[in-house]
């Protein structure tokens, strides 16, 4: 049975979303029984998405990204020696950051007393900014998936959707544990058009997202 869509007509852009998903009560599990996405379930490694680095979107993505590390105090990220030797990026074309200790070197490991999680995403919340404005695009929009098609007419089509295994090529025919497959994630106390309000409007824009809050939810 294929998902409802709703649809959201912005002009240039036409906006289709998966209203099943945004239905769903899913939630990140990440250091409360993520199961990573290596080829064997490994929640005491608290590894959740990140084993895999993180691509940039663009260049200017890759500078800001960057420019933020910088700032990041050694107290707050556990790598940070890793970065002042070598960097954050895993090549000199810079698409992408470092694996450090089988993980995206931001990842602040459990036991860390800094605090584990992404280095960046705490900076952020000490800053009293949101993660949206530090993390890679691909980090805080997991596990949005967006969809891109051009009709004849020229006018672009963006799919909103749930991630899938499928979503993450190779690595994902191996992995053991994808959160949008099966039950285990989708335990939050909010639908997700809510829970992850932040990151929607920030994908697709406030007027669009307001627009669809309102037809799936009255508000």
């Amino acid at each position: 049975m294929e998902s409802e869509i709703e649809e959201v007509d912005d002009g240039d852009t036409v906006w289709r979303f998966d209203r099943d998903f945004l239905e769903s009560r899913w939630i990140c599990l990440w250091g409360r029984g993520c199961k990573g996405i290596g080829t064997e379930p490994a929640e005491h490694l608290g590894l959740g998405c990140c084993s895999v680095g993180a691509e940039f979107g663009d260049v200017d993505e890759a500078r800001l990204i960057s420019a933020l590390a910088a700032t990041l105090s050694p107290e707050r990220f556990e790598h940070h020696s890793d970065s002042a030797e070598g960097g954050i990026f895993s090549s000199e074309q810079r698409t992408a950051t470092r694996i450090v200790e089988g993980a995206c070197i931001f990842l602040n490991r459990p036991g860390f007393a800094g605090g584990a999680g992404c280095a960046l995403h705490l900076a952020a919340i000490d800053a009293g900014e949101s993660p949206t404005d530090w993390k890679p695009s691909v980090c805080w929009q997991l596990p949005i998936k967006v969809d891109w098609a051009e009709r004849a007419d020229g006018v672009e089509v963006a799919t909103v959707r749930r991630w899938t295994r499928r979503d993450w090529g190779e690595e994902g025919e191996e992995m053991a544990w994808c959160c949008t497959e099966g039950p285990s994630a989708y335990v939050g106390d909010r639908p997700v058009i809510e829970s992850l309000g932040t990151e929607l409007e920030a994908i697709v824009g406030t007027r669009v997202y307001l627009e669809l809050r309102h037809r799936m939810t009255g508000l």
